[in-house]
Parts: C-alpha cells; structure tokens; sequence
C-alpha cells in the first residue's frame, strides 16, 4: 500500500474554492491550490487542493475527525466532573474529620469533669470518715441523687454540649483557677453578669454545680460566671477567699470581652460559697481602706451581693457543723484553728471597729434563705443582715416558708413553672424591664416529676 503523498494538479479552468480528493487508500492529507475543484476519487480518506502555480508549496494538514474533536470535549468535561467529585469529597472528610475532633474533646472534657467529681466524692468519704452516721448520709445521698437524674441528665446535656457555655476559662495560676460562662442566645448588648461562687461544705465545691442557677439566668438574658475555687485539703480557707477574689477580679476586668456589661455586675454565693464570697469582698474593702496598693478589682465594682443559703457566723455554726457530720477537729483545719473562726466570721469581722470605714464601702446585700434549712440555719442570714443594717449598710434577708437547704437551688428549679426565688432574683437585676424580660423568655419546663421530687425532698441528707 502506496504511503500518504501530496499530489501537485494544475488546472486553471477549475471553479475557485474546490475540495478535490485523490485516490490513496491510506492518504490522510490535502493539496491546497489558489483555486481548487474537487477531483473524484475512490477513496474519500483524502482531499487534493490544487494550485495553479506549479512552483508554489503546498501545505499539509491533518484532517480531524468529528468524532475525535467529540472525543476531546468529552475527556475535558470529564476531568473537571472528577475535579469537582475530588473536591467536594475533601470537603466532606475535612468536615467529618472535625467533627470527630470536636467530639473527642467534648469526650475528654466530660470524662476530667467526671474524674474531678468521683475523686471529690471520695475525698470527702475519707475525711468525714467512714461510721455509721456517714454511710447512712452517703445511702441517703445516693437515693436522693438517684431520684433526681432526669434533672441532672438534662442539666448535664446542656453543660457539656451547649454552645452558650464556655468551660475552663482560666483566671489565675493554681489549678482550680478556672471558671463557665454561661452566655445568653440573644447578645444584641452589654448584659447584666453574675459572678457566681458555688457551695460544697468547704470540701467538694466545684464549678459545675452551678450549671442549672447558670441556664436559667442566661435564658433570661443574664451572664452567669461559675467560679471554681481550691477545696480542702488541697487549700484552706484563706486559699477558698483567694481563688474566690481573683475570679471575681477577671470577672470585673474581663467580662466585657464576653458580652458583659462591666457597670453591672453582681456577686453571688451559695451555701460555703455565700461564705467564701462574703469573705472576699469584705476583705477586698478591708484592703482599699488600708495602706495596701490598689488591688485589680474594687468593692465599687459589684452593683450588689446575693446570698443564698449562707452562713456568715462561723464561730456560732461550729457546733451545729459537728452535730450535722461536718466535725469540729476537721472544720478548724478547713477554717485554720481556732482563730480562723473569728477572722473568717463576715459577721464578726463587721462588728470590727477597726473595719468600720471598709464595711460602709460594701454594695447593697441581699440575703436569701429558706426556713426549714437543717444544714445552715435561716438565722445566721438574718443576724447577719440585721448586722449589716445596723452598720448603716442596705442589707435584707428574704426568707421562704418551708424551703430546705436545696429546695431554692436544686427542687424548685427543677419543678419548672413559678420559682419565687429565681423571680426575685431576675426582679433585683433587671428592675424596671424584669416584666419584659420573663414575658420574652421561654417557660421554664418541668425537668423531674412531682412525686420524684417530693421523694428526694425526704430523703435528702442536707
């Protein structure tokens, strides 16, 4: 078979612009002339294109098939299909990649909380001791536990995966220095914040404890700050007050960065926490009235101070801690002997005249406290703001009928529907819009039974 060849035609009688094939088999290619015609031939493989001038060159181009030039825009169209698959699937496994890292965290984060509470639990088993009077407390308190965990389970849901809750934000250098923010939905402004420090007998106090009092302040457009503080025997008390103090410190100089409004902010403690707070702003007084250097925070700075089951004799309640559990030998090492008793009094360090100048910087005191509290008696808040009153400070004890020691922080916010001290609570922040402020927040729901609820109330160890 003949190879491809050029083949030169002159005709000059052709018509201009015509395609002539030749007769190869194989040829792929045409001869070009200024003016062509197309000359019949038995294979329609090639075309010859000819020249009039017998001299002139003739060109050679390859004759591409339709379905080669098809073929072509196929493959492009393709491999930009496959680009666009390669991507998205990268996308998909980079999103799926992060969300199982941010699910390992979350794991982490709740498998050292709930490290930090068992090992808490046990400690203070070890400490109070192990007689009869304990193990009966500690099948009581597991009961009361028990009757109560669809409470905790929801409360716990939204503490560790909730996007309103910021954990573990550090304020100091010791290791319990962290503390939870808990962040209202809507932050279209400075909110009002509550620098709150929890209870837990001196010994098994922790952040989280604050969780539920934080969910419901923060569903009604208030920053809740829970502050975690050093427990015995890891510190005494004066390390509780100090932790305490710098927490509400990052709270007075940080919180603006959070949303918080910096010209409302509000200290509050529950239980040993009411007394570790109330220690440490009157310390805090105590200093800014003394020749020491001007601290990182000022007693001017908290708006007001909530007190909820607190007590603030400590000399007085000694006794009443032993008969409870809480003996006298292992509350002087909490309170550092017998001279911590006094000096970590709030109420006999008012009565000081040599404070007389720090207690008239101390903001207005609202105290908190139910009337059938066994564990802190509804006495030691009114002494304490009767006290107070009579020092010229704006102090008021608010007492509710009936109410137990966890009745107004754990049972009622559990029941749902109307909570009167919450109410009241959210009546002193919010003033004059506290009325608008409960109409646009959600009901609050019922977290635990009716007939759970009163259960737990009569076996609680508290």
């Amino acid at each position: 078979m003949q190879p491809s060849n050029l083949l030169p035609i002159s005709n000059p009688n052709s018509p201009p612009s015509m395609l002539i094939p030749t007769s190869s088999a194989t040829a792929d290619t045409m001869l070009v002339r200024s003016e062509p015609h197309i000359i019949p031939s038995s294979s329609s493989s090639t075309i010859l294109l000819v020249q009039d001038d017998d001299d002139s060159k003739i060109e050679t181009k390859p004759l591409l098939t339709r379905a080669f030039s098809y073929s072509s825009s196929s493959s492009s169209s393709s491999n930009l299909v496959m680009q666009q698959r390669r991507r998205r699937i990268a996308s998909a496994n980079s999103l799926l990649s992060g969300a199982v890292e941010g699910c390992r965290r979350e794991m982490g984060r709740a498998a050292s909380d709930t490290y930090v509470v068992t090992r808490l639990s046990f400690r203070l088993l070890r400490y109070l001791g192990v007689g009869y009077r304990w193990i009966a407390r500690f099948l009581a308190l597991g009961c009361y536990a028990m009757l109560l965990i669809p409470g905790f389970i929801q409360v716990g849901y939204y503490y560790f995966y909730s996007s309103q809750v910021l954990r573990g934000i550090v304020y100091g250098d010791q290791p319990r220095n962290r503390l939870d923010l808990y962040l209202p939905k809507n932050m279209n402004g400075p909110k009002p914040v509550v620098a709150f420090v929890t209870g837990g007998a001196w010994i098994i106090g922790y952040k989280a404890w604050g969780s539920l009092l934080g969910q419901q302040l923060a569903e009604r457009d208030i920053i809740v700050a829970c502050i975690d503080y050093r427990n015995f025997p890891q510190g005494t008390i004066s390390d509780m007050v100090k932790d305490a103090s710098q927490g509400i410190s990052f709270v007075c100089n940080k919180i603006a960065e959070y949303g918080g409004d910096p010209n409302r902010i509000y200290l509050m403690g529950q239980s040993a926490g009411a007394h570790i707070a109330t220690c440490a702003l009157l310390e805090q007084a105590i200093k800014e009235t003394g020749a020491e250097p001007r601290a990182s925070w000022s007693v001017s700075q908290i708006k007001t101070y909530f007190g909820l089951s607190g007590g603030y004799n400590i000399l007085k309640l000694v006794d009443h801690f032993h008969s409870r559990g809480l003996y006298r030998s292992i509350f002087l090492s909490i309170m550092e002997g017998e001279q911590g008793l006094k000096q970590y009094s709030p109420e006999l360090m008012a009565q000081d005249p040599n404070t007389k100048n720090a207690v008239s910087l101390l903001p207005p005191m609202v105290l908190f406290h139910g009337t059938a509290d066994y564990s802190i008696p509804c006495d030691s808040s009114k002494s304490f703001a009767d006290t107070l009153k009579a020092l010229g400070v704006k102090a008021e004890c608010i007492r509710y009928e009936g109410k137990t020691h966890t009745n107004l922080f754990l049972q009622d916010p559990m029941r749902g529907g109307i909570d009167d001290m919450l109410d009241d609570l959210i009546t002193l922040i919010h003033g004059d819009s506290s009325e608008t402020i409960r109409a646009n927040s959600t009901p609050r729901k019922r977290l635990v039974p009716e007939v759970m609820l009163k259960m737990a109330r009569s076996v609680s160890p508290f």
